[in-house]
């Protein structure tokens, strides 16, 4: 990690392009065979395996917890409304700021860029599969963040530090299992690296590349510079300051994303229905795509997975920390998750490119135009996030604007609830401790200069590849735990019904 740092510092201070190019072939070189082996397909398809990892853990814990995200809906509402909030219960944010800080370290460019790829990829029909991989892995998250707050270490002053290494780790130990340490150690290595990549820099390279489209080029420390600071005078204060700006941020943007898709949506309410037919259609046949049904399925389910990250582990980290004395009612809070990223707000995405006309079809046979590189034809051959804002621009002129500003927005809330995954993966190898928490926070800023500043491509995937590597840990956990979460289920659902848990505010 040092030599990384110092030869992406380098990156800034020398000539642009030869160091860069260096480190690219050097790390890609070094790392190159990790990532090949975590985002290798299956034989004879193009799908992923750790996709189907990640789908398969969330059928599995569907059908064991009884479709327990259809039950809890009405309940999980109750919770994030504070109805059942105790303020003397152990924890450091609310069950809303929980959740707002989980949604804003998965709401981001994959709900804008990542649809759009998997649409023109895949056709309408890959919305259909991302919906229903999304509802599915919503008992992922039940389950991680649930086993979380069951987990979590107290401290006396009122902290606390959770997530799957904490729950492996002592999970493993109380069943008698062997290897949860290890599995623990394994999964904080990843979180890090992925933290400091995917959950970073990514983000800062991401942000000064929307920015500099509006404003002009300009070099890209500047923004690493401006960004980092921002970052770290929130970060500094810990998981409250985190949660007391997520809680602000994550609506906004969110509510602006989603205002604007309806607009649109209403400007052409005569194609909706039209829309939906081609999305059920596509599922199944895939409307002459390249891979037809098998292709809209494949994307469907990869972008649900890039997206939610349900069954990653991430987000058990930031739940938590929440006030409650039952860690199932954070289960409960944390299965909206996917549906509001996946269901609600990638849908959206899918729903306006569309009904606007970006997917262009062949008026002889109404089936859509596929290109030499496989993808969809588009209106003007954008792709990516440049397809999306040629979407909402089709409607809006100026919402490539206001789409910067959620790019923007995007990237700054991923980076800091990134940065309190990290720090927790951090804390747990090296120890708690007022040094260690800010030696990390101020390499994670440094980090943001570097994303920002340089084009590290294969510094990237490798971080890509460390994020989805922890859910081949987490998910190992969570099969040999998941039991006892199902027992703490049936207790809190018994008692909740008996009367004995009651609420604090009607």
């Amino acid at each position: 990690m040092t030599l990384l740092l110092c030869f992406s510092s380098a990156s800034v201070l020398a000539e642009e392009g030869s160091i860069d190019q260096t480190v690219n072939e050097a790390f890609a070189l070094a790392t190159g065979w990790f990532v090949n082996l975590i985002f290798a397909p299956l034989p004879g398809t193009s799908f992923p395996w750790i996709v189907l990892w990640l789908v398969t853990g969330a059928t599995v814990f569907t059908f064991y917890f009884g479709f327990i995200q259809f039950r809890a809906v009405k309940h999980s509402i109750g919770l994030i409304k504070g109805d059942y909030s105790d303020p003397d219960d152990a924890g450091e944010v609310s069950h809303f700021q929980a959740l707002a800080t989980a949604l804003s370290g998965t709401v981001g460019l994959g709900n804008i860029a990542g649809v759009a790829v998997a649409v023109s990829i895949g056709g309408p029909g890959a919305t259909f599969w991302m919906i229903l991989a999304g509802l599915m892995g919503m008992a992922s998250k039940f389950t991680e963040c649930s086993l979380a707050v069951k987990y979590r270490n107290e401290y006396a002053d009122g902290t606390v530090s959770g997530g799957p290494m904490y729950y492996i780790s002592k999970g493993f130990k109380e069943k008698g299992l062997p290897g949860g340490g290890i599995l623990a150690v394994l999964f904080s290595i990843f979180c890090i690296l992925g933290a400091l990549g995917g959950g970073n820099m990514f983000q800062a390279n991401q942000a000064h590349a929307q920015i500099s489209s509006i404003v002009g080029d300009y070099p890209g420390w500047i923004t690493g510079v401006i960004f980092s600071i921002i970052v770290f005078s929130v970060i500094v204060g810990g998981i409250k300051s985190i949660a007391n700006v997520t809680e602000k941020v994550v609506p906004f943007m969110g509510i602006l994303y989603v205002l604007a898709s309806l607009a649109i949506i209403l400007m052409n309410l005569d194609k909706v229905g039209w829309a939906f037919g081609q999305i059920f259609e596509g599922a199944f046949t895939g409307l002459g795509i390249a891979g037809g049904f098998v292709g809209a399925l494949i994307q469907g389910f990869k972008r649900a997975a890039f997206s939610n990250e349900a069954g990653v582990g991430s987000a058990a980290i930031a739940h938590s920390a929440v006030r409650t004395k039952e860690p199932i009612t954070e289960g409960f809070v944390s299965l909206l998750e996917p549906f509001i990223d996946t269901v609600v707000i990638c849908t959206m995405t899918a729903l306006v490119i569309i009904i606007t006309g970006q997917l262009t079809i062949d008026p002889a046979t109404g089936l859509y135009l596929v290109g030499e590189s496989g993808r969809i034809i588009t209106a003007d051959g954008s792709s990516g996030v440049a397809l999306t804002s040629a979407a909402f621009g089709s409607a809006f002129s100026w919402f490539p604007y206001v789409l910067a500003i959620a790019v923007v927005l995007f990237a700054f809330s991923t980076m800091i609830s990134w940065s309190y995954y990290g720090l927790k993966a951090w804390t747990y190898l090296f120890g708690e401790g007022k040094t260690a928490e800010l030696v990390f926070k101020v390499i994670f800023c440094l980090f943001v200069i570097i994303g920002a500043a340089a084009n590290l491509g294969p510094v990237i995937d490798f971080s890509d590849a460390s994020i989805f590597a922890m859910a081949v840990v987490n998910i190992i956990g969570l099969y040999f735990l998941m039991s006892l979460v199902k027992v703490d289920l049936k207790s809190y659902l018994s008692r909740l019904q008996s009367g004995e848990i009651k609420k604090f505010k009607n």
